[in-house]
């Protein structure tokens, strides 16, 4: 056994044998991106491994992008996995795996898939009790209608963004003053500029125009989740967002880790979701018992500027995701490979497991400034008291592009 290996990976190591984590990278030598597999704090190349044993999905994992894998479906997801798995832990792989290992730091990581339709949900009753506190001061937090449906809206899918992007400062409306009520709107740089802790979840099988997916078959569409930052500008958002919702303070950026966790690495964090406070229609109910495990126990943490300033709990989201996506197609509308579909912000129950500065500092500030990086890790529980790394997402607030025009 050769000393310092790569696929000697450390007992522990939340990128070990339980995880391999799904992504798209080159290398110098090979600038083609092609299917890679994180190992520890290396880089799996899938694809040169399947063609040197003549893997049956070689053509897959040679793909630029991660959407042919995706869109294969479960069987071949957890084929493929159980080949990579092996290709890592078994010895008689290792001659075959160990020269296409390449370090984490000398790999270009690239966007995993492209985005077709990309949707966000509001599905943390803590934060949007938090928010109806702050942007609805006097009455209800929660709207009639958030115990009864997963509420949502369709984002950009053109500005999300692979982790490490910069993030140029968004411009737009907001309202002045409250000292200037006759005054119309300003416009200008936002001066709130917000993070939301998230967590997304990728589609890898499509589904037709009316056919509706039911809950019960999530796992079948959902090829892996991946962390997310969407950030908001919180003094446009006010002022734009009734009678139809988030619009410019969200559509400038959204960013995602560049590694997709499959559904299968999180078997050991399902867990219950929340207590039912409302009856559920039935294409929502999950109070059977073959729904007992739909929640997943994520820890996410926030740092800013490398400061943790916030865990927020994933286990304590009120809607799954599993009714996210029922709730989704209930009308008939398809889903294509390539799709994602975010949490919503991720806030528990304390004040330092809140997912955005907004519940942070209860609208107060401070906000993000030019120069800020924010990172999102996370992990789940894994079997036999692993940690399943789900990677992290990161990006750099730059200043702005806009410039005040001239009458």
């Amino acid at each position: 056994m050769s000393e310092h290996s790569p696929l000697d990976v450390p007992e522990g190591d939340p990128f070990g044998p339980h995880n391999l984590p799904y992504g798209v990278f080159s290398t110098r030598a090979d600038t083609n991106p092609r299917v890679g597999v994180r190992y520890g704090e290396s880089v799996l190349d899938t694809a040169a491994v399947a063609a040197a044993v003549g893997s049956p999905h070689a053509a897959l994992l040679a793909a630029p992008t991660l959407a042919p894998l995706m869109a294969a479906g479960r069987p071949v997801w957890q084929s493929v996995r159980a080949e990579v798995t092996a290709w890592l832990t078994d010895p008689a792989h290792r001659a075959a795996a160990e020269p296409h290992l390449h370090e984490l730091d000398r790999v270009a990581l690239h966007m995993p898939f492209e985005v077709g339709d990309y949707v966000d949900f509001y599905s943390s009753e803590h934060h949007a009790a938090n928010v109806g506190r702050i942007f609805r001061p006097g009455e209800e937090p929660l709207t009639p209608n958030w115990k009864h449906l997963p509420i949502g809206y369709h984002g950009r899918s053109g500005t999300v963004v692979p982790a490490g992007t910069p993030v140029v400062r968004p411009a737009g409306q907001r309202k002045r003053a409250a000292d200037d009520p006759a005054a119309g709107p300003a416009f200008g740089p936002s001066i709130r500029l917000d993070i939301e802790a998230e967590v997304g979840f990728v589609i890898g099988v499509p589904s037709p125009m009316g056919a509706p997916v039911p809950r019960t078959a999530f796992r079948d569409h959902v090829f892996g989740v991946c962390l997310v930052n969407d950030w908001s500008a919180r003094d446009v958002q006010p002022w734009e967002q009734r009678p139809l919702g988030p619009h410019q303070a969200k559509s400038f950026a959204t960013s995602i880790g560049n590694w997709i966790t499959p559904l299968d690495a999180l078997e050991a964090a399902r867990v219950a979701p929340p207590e039912r406070t409302h009856p559920l229609l039935p294409y929502l109910d999950d109070t059977g018992a073959e729904a007992e495990s739909d929640g997943y126990d994520l820890r996410l943490e926030v740092r800013i500027n490398g400061e943790t300033v916030s865990r927020p709990p994933f286990a304590a989201m009120y809607w799954t995701a599993a009714q996210q996506l029922a709730h989704m197609t209930a009308n008939g509308a398809s889903v294509r490979t390539g799709d994602l579909y975010a949490s919503g912000t991720v806030s528990g129950p304390e004040q330092d497991q809140v997912g955005s500065l907004l519940e942070l500092t209860k609208g107060k500030g401070p906000w993000l400034e030019d120069g800020d990086v924010v990172e999102i890790e996370g992990w789940a529980p894994g079997p036999d008291g692993a940690r399943i790394g789900l990677g992290g997402v990161h990006g750099q607030v730059k200043p702005t592009g806009w410039t005040p025009q001239r009458r």
